[in-house]
């Protein structure tokens, strides 16, 4: 799988399809471009997608810094320029909305069109600043087996986690949450938890902007996405029936349904 030099560090990327147009997908902390597998197997048939893992997240390099908002945003940028992919539909879940934000405030001239998965505009909260960083310490010093029952139900809504016809599914990604490298995961969280808001940038969001936020999330609440929606004046909010945090895997169908209804405008 083919990785690329950016703003001085390797990152992990992979391509499918070869639209006229092209798609980025920026995943969530914790995770991999894997979250998207679904949406890009969907959208591979009509566009160009991009899809690639952070620093210290998936195939990418773990390096030793870099991993606040604003350098994975510059990640990021650099990934656009470097594949010369001209302006791109970007969507992004959690970690990957605090970047897609970022660019669509910042470099206008790279965003036609932005998804918001899952994601806020605002800081970490600060009554879970403290409990994120003691998950991460034991995860670095321990192990993430002792903290994965603690971090799947903040990942997946109840629907999904309960659902014994899912059971594969449940251990695929809880293989994936254990597969995470130590330090690299570590520094991301402290990247996460870290992060500045901005909430006084969305004005700058002009391009048409779709939001999504399932009706089970306890990570990034949807009043987080009523908030983006009503500073950004082209944007249209969706709510995704019996979905947590991870609505990409979790109801994939309407995650689906809603990106592609919203791309078919352009």
């Amino acid at each position: 799988m083919p990785k690329i030099n950016v703003n001085g560090v390797n990152i992990h990327y992979e391509e499918s399809g070869q639209g006229e147009e092209t798609i980025v997908f920026s995943h969530g902390l914790l995770w991999s471009n894997r979250m998207f597998d679904n949406q890009v197997t969907v959208l591979k048939d009509k566009y160009r997608v991009i899809a690639y893992d952070h620093r210290g997240q998936g195939q990418s390099e773990v390096a030793e810094s870099g991993y606040d908002m604003d350098t994975l945003t510059d990640d990021a940028i650099a990934l656009i320029e470097t594949l010369k992919l001209g302006k791109v539909h970007f969507v992004g879940l959690s970690m990957g909305g605090f970047v897609a934000m970022r660019i669509a405030a910042r470099r206008p001239d790279l965003i036609k069109t932005m998804i918001l998965i899952e994601t806020s505009a605002d800081p970490e909260p600060q009554e879970n600043v403290l409990k994120y960083k003691l998950l991460s310490l034991v995860a670095r010093w321990f192990g993430l087996a002792l903290v994965a029952k603690s971090v799947m139900p903040i990942m997946f809504g109840q629907t999904w986690l309960n659902d014994s016809a899912r059971a594969d599914e449940h251990q695929y990604w809880k293989t994936q949450l254990l597969n995470n490298h130590r330090t690299g995961i570590t520094r991301a969280v402290k990247g996460v938890v870290n992060r500045n808001g901005v909430v006084d940038e969305l004005s700058n969001i002009q391009m048409p902007t779709l939001i999504l936020v399932g009706d089970e999330d306890v990570a990034t609440v949807p009043a987080k996405a009523e908030t983006i929606h009503a500073a950004i004046p082209q944007s249209k909010l969706v709510y995704i029936p019996q979905a947590g945090h991870t609505s990409s895997v979790e109801n994939p169908n309407a995650v689906n349904q809603a990106i592609g209804d919203f791309l078919a405008q352009f």
